[in-house]
């Protein structure tokens, strides 16, 4: 996804009409082929760097990422239109217009939003932007870091515990 033009005039009101004109950018995850997702990005126009806040838009019969938690950065979904079906632990709501989700970092229940219906899923996404995060995907034992150098994957099984004491030095 790119950022705001540069260009143009950072502004604390889009209206509906400019927020409706604004171009989608087509996101699948790539560790779930039912993954379909059309977002705008919102926090930009309005100067927010902080902040991530985005509208997401899930066609009937997809989903919109993966099941998964994240460690650093927190996160809350909130239904504009549609509705969908929330995966959160090991429990399966129907959601709707108003419905609003919170998921803490760290220790926040894992979870994904599935569109099983006939109607486009619209929803708001926001949370933290802090420049590093980890996805974790307990289903998939992987995990993903979000950080300045890029992103990288990795299975869990690869990763090694290490502990303070492994960094002293033994004279």
């Amino acid at each position: 996804m790119t950022e705001a033009n540069p260009e143009e005039a950072v502004k604390p009101l889009v209206t509906a009409a400019e927020i409706a004109e604004l171009p989608e950018f087509h996101v699948s995850h790539p560790f779930n082929p039912q993954s379909d997702i059309y977002l705008k990005r919102l926090a930009p126009l309005a100067g927010l760097t902080r902040l991530s806040l985005t509208m997401g838009r899930v066609p009937p019969g997809k989903d919109s990422f993966i099941y998964h938690s994240h460690e650093r950065d927190e996160e809350f979904l909130f239904i504009l239109s549609g509705r969908g079906r929330a995966e959160i632990g090991e429990e399966t709501f129907e959601v709707g217009p108003g419905d609003f989700m919170g998921f803490p970092a760290p220790g926040g229940p894992a979870h994904n939003l599935s569109n099983p219906y006939e109607e486009d899923l619209v929803y708001l996404m926001a949370g933290e932007h802090s420049g590093l995060d980890i996805g974790h995907f307990p289903r998939l034992g992987k995990r993903i870091i979000f950080g300045p150098s890029g992103i990288q994957a990795y299975d869990d099984k690869d990763a090694q515990q290490l502990a303070f004491t492994d960094f002293l030095a033994k004279d």
